[in-house]
This record gives structure tokens, sequence and C-alpha cells, in this order.
């Protein structure tokens, strides 16, 4: 006779979102800073999730909320898509461009049509700005040391 397979724990349970499993999805990825956004769109009523969080719990300030949504307010596409997001890295401004870059990415796969204005409106394009690094000698990146003539 064989042991009864042990019951799932929340730790090895798997995990499952606030939304349902979508029968057809497009996946993409955005990045922006430090942050890497993975998201999963799918018709439906406009539901943005983020790391299991509302969008609106996640990200605190109007301005980011805004970032996020921009290309599917551009499309008009708010109220017939939704999106669950992962995001990992960077503050919740590089998040924000993340979140909106990948989701521009998987409306290209979900309509090639769509790309011309993603790119017109600039939602594509990964924005290459980093922290500068720290330099020897100095203080931080560029900033030196007090000067002292005595």
């Amino acid at each position: 006779m064989t042991a009864p397979s042990p019951t799932p724990t929340p730790a090895t349970a798997p995990r499952k979102s606030a939304l349902k499993t979508p029968v057809e999805k497009w996946q993409a990825t955005g990045r922006r800073k430090e942050a890497t956004a993975r998201i999963q769109l799918f018709k439906g009523t406009g539901k943005i999730e983020v790391n299991r969080k509302d969008m609106a719990v996640y990200f605190g300030r109007p301005t980011l909320q805004m970032i996020a949504r921009q290309p599917l307010e551009a499309l008009r596409l708010q109220d017939k898509v939704d999106v669950i997001a992962n995001v990992r890295g960077g503050g919740l401004a590089g998040q924000a461009g993340a979140v909106r870059q990948a989701i521009s990415r998987a409306l290209v796969q979900f309509d090639g049509t769509l790309k011309t204005f993603l790119r017109r409106g600039d939602y594509l394009t990964r924005d290459p700005r980093m922290k500068e690094r720290k330099k020897y000698g100095r203080k931080g990146a560029r900033r030196r040391f007090q000067f002292s003539k005595r």
C-alpha cells in the first residue's frame, strides 16, 4: 500500500492569480533602469494587476498609473484587455516604465498593425538611461570630496 500524497501547503501549492487563466494570451517583457516587467495580456474588461495587487494599490501615485496605462489609452483599449504583470528590481518609476514597454510589446503581438502607432508614441523604445557608476576617488559618480586649500 502506498502512502497518501501530502496535501499541498501554501509553499508548494501553485499560485493562482485573482484573474482566471487566459485561453488566448500574449506575453512580453519590458525594461527600464534596473526594473524588469513580464506581463501577460489577454482579452477582458480592463483590469490591470501588478505583482498580484491592483495597479492602483501597487502604483499609489496617479502619475505612475498613468505611465503604465499610456499605451492602452493611446489605442483606446483600456476596457478591452486585462494585464497581469510581474515586476522586479528598481523603484516604482522604473517599474511603471517597464510595465508600459511590456504592454506595448504585447499589443504588437496582439495586433501587428498597432506597431506604427506605438512607435510614433515612443512606447516601444527602451529608455537607455541608467544610474552612472561610482568612480574611485569620488564621493559618488561625479561628486568630488570637499577641497581644502589649507
